[in-house]
């Protein structure tokens, strides 16, 4: 079996892309990359945001779009023995979806809403395999089964907006396990999910690959889930692969600066530095090589402690705040659905709360009562002794600069059609903050330097920045109106490490310059451990427990708080 074609499924050689740029020019974003995906493994391409990993899966499964991009003369992609950049459209087409099949990062833009999520598999099956209506449907259900669906029968007939995201992303893996591929490529599959449903994902794609035998190219970026699945790994900067080899090999021993860099920045749920190392901690370019800046072996950071004594004045206290969404029932009736059910607590000054659960917990639906972005069915929430829920709406007006929230996707909640300036300036002309607009100018500025921005963004708009740099946007926004109380919904999680790192970095100065108390909303355990005083846990709208963070990751007293804990990536384990 040493021969090289019985091994290798695919392999690509000198892959060149590049892309139409603004003034027409071309843009070459994979710089001749070459590697292959042995038979019946799974290999993992990791980089940031732009390293190219993406832009590689695409080419392999003939996706790029046409006229706006080229792949060089000389590259070579070949699938067992066919070149697939020298096949015509209806040989691709073959291939693709049926040999090689993919998985994307966001389920909702792939599956189409207006039809059932039975007649979206079983298409795949009638295109692909000529498969009936009747047998289509029987082997769906089989499929259903397989990616783990519970009571298929009824979800079968469901919509995509009727299954939360876990659900969806496994309609997803059903889809492009319809055909039995050679090849699966999932493109940062589980990067929207909580770590268990993370962890059931993972360990769902695994068994499938070993039952069918399959191969897998499992692009993230994130390290930890790298060493639960793969057998080797391909680490890519800015087009070009830094390093390649075995999974184990590659993660506790890197050789390339950049490997050792990223594995540096991911929070520990062993270590809370002061501040979080970022990847450019690590290395300078030298005469056009990356070489590493400090020592790594004998690089020890500087710990800082946390938690809560009770001492603390207390700015925010949330007492038993209950919100039911109602749908209609039959004609007369009508049904309860209790998102929060009485929950309680205290949030301190210049501290952090962690809010964590799984999808469906609560923990968003609270931060949204508290901004009043929901109404709340019942309880008070204090701040200075007034309860805001009972404000009218002129009242709240004065409270409403105290509490502000940042979002997941900053690019949702950033007009586009406004320049940077206009968005920073916009708030403090409605709250009356600054004499005019040359002293409004001048805070926003500063605020621009706070994080970490130049000036010249303030006449830029938001498409032109990367979503590190939009997330810090955003932030600056909310500080524009010197807010008591920050809360972030899931502001970090669609971060790469080392643009994730600079962000809690910049929470963490903000917070120990003003004082600034968070609450901090996240599926992220590390993430939460690192950056919160005391961490609460929700479960299906109930507080099951809250306590100091050391102490809560040390000795978890409820059982929900154990299974979260267990699924947190681990990076390397020695079964593999």
């Amino acid at each position: 079996m040493n021969h090289h074609d019985q091994e290798t499924l695919l392999n690509v050689e000198n892959l060149h892309v590049s892309f139409k740029g603004e003034n027409k020019q071309w843009i070459e974003t994979v710089k001749g990359i070459s590697f292959s995906i042995p038979k019946n493994k799974t290999v993992a391409l990791v980089g940031e945001s732009g390293s190219g990993k993406s832009v590689t899966s695409l080419a392999i499964m003939g996706l790029l779009p046409k006229g706006q991009s080229q792949i060089a003369t000389q590259s070579r992609i070949t699938f067992e023995d066919k070149d697939l950049l020298n096949l015509s459209m209806s040989e691709i087409r073959n291939i693709c979806g049926k040999e090689i099949a993919m998985i994307f990062q966001e389920p909702m833009s792939s599956l189409n809403p207006v039809f059932t999520v039975g007649d979206q598999i079983a298409e795949v099956l009638r295109i692909h395999l000529g498969m009936g209506r009747k047998q289509a449907r029987a082997r769906v259900l089989e499929l259903l089964k397989e990616v783990g669906i519970p009571s298929p029968e009824t979800k079968i007939d469901a919509y995509p907006s009727q299954l939360s995201g876990g659900q969806q992303q496994r309609i997803m893996i059903a889809m492009a396990i319809a055909c039995e591929p050679k090849l699966l490529i999932a493109d940062e599959p589980t990067t929207a999910l909580d770590v268990t449903i993370q962890k059931q994902i993972i360990d769902l794609l695994e068994s499938l690959r070993q039952r069918r035998q399959m191969s897998m190219l499992f692009i993230t970026h994130d390290l930890a889930l790298v060493g639960e699945i793969a057998d080797q790994v391909i680490v890519m900067r800015h087009g070009e692969i830094r390093e390649c080899g075995e999974a184990k090999q590659v993660l506790e021993q890197p050789n390339d600066v950049y490997t050792r860099a990223l594995l540096h920045c991911r929070p520990q749920l062993s270590a809370r530095p002061y501040r979080l190392p970022v990847t450019s901690d690590f290395m300078k370019q030298e005469n056009g090589e990356l070489v590493e800046a400090i020592n790594l072996s004998t690089f020890h950071l500087q710990e800082r402690t946390r938690g809560v004594t009770g001492e603390e004045p207390i700015v925010l206290d949330v007492k038993n705040l209950k919100k039911s969404f109602y749908s209609r029932k039959g004609l007369w009736g009508r049904d309860e659905f209790q998102a929060v059910k009485g929950v309680s607590f205290q949030l301190a000054k210049g501290k952090t709360l962690g809010l964590v659960g799984e999808s469906g917990s609560g923990k968003t639906t609270i931060g949204l009562l508290l901004m009043r972005l929901h109404e709340a069915t019942s309880g008070q929430v204090l701040i200075d002794g007034k309860d805001i829920l009972a404000m009218s709406e002129k009242e709240f007006a004065q409270y409403q600069r105290k509490i502000q929230i940042i979002f997941q996707n900053p690019y949702a909640s950033l007009n586009p059609r406004f320049t940077i300036g206009q968005i920073l300036l916009e708030p403090m002309r409605i709250h009356g903050i600054g004499q005019d607009d040359t002293e409004r100018k001048k805070i926003a500025l500063e605020l621009l330097e706070r994080v970490s921005l130049p000036a010249q963004a303030f006449d830029r708009y938001p498409h032109e920045f990367s979503g590190g740099q939009r997330q810090r946007i955003a932030i600056a926004r909310c500080l524009t109106l010197k807010p008591e109380i920050l809360i972030c919904d899931e502001s970090v999680s669609a971060l790469d490490v080392s643009v994730q790192a600079q962000v809690l970095n910049l929470l963490q100065d903000l917070q120990d310059e003003f004082g600034l108390s968070y609450i901090f909303i996240s599926h992220d355990l590390s993430v939460v451990k690192y950056i919160s005083d005391q961490v609460m846990v929700m479960n299906h709208g109930e507080l099951v427990e809250i306590a100091n963070s050391d102490e809560l990751y040390l000795h978890p007293q409820h059982e929900y708080t154990k299974k979260l804990l267990n699924a947190i990536p681990q990076g390397v384990t020695s079964t593999h």
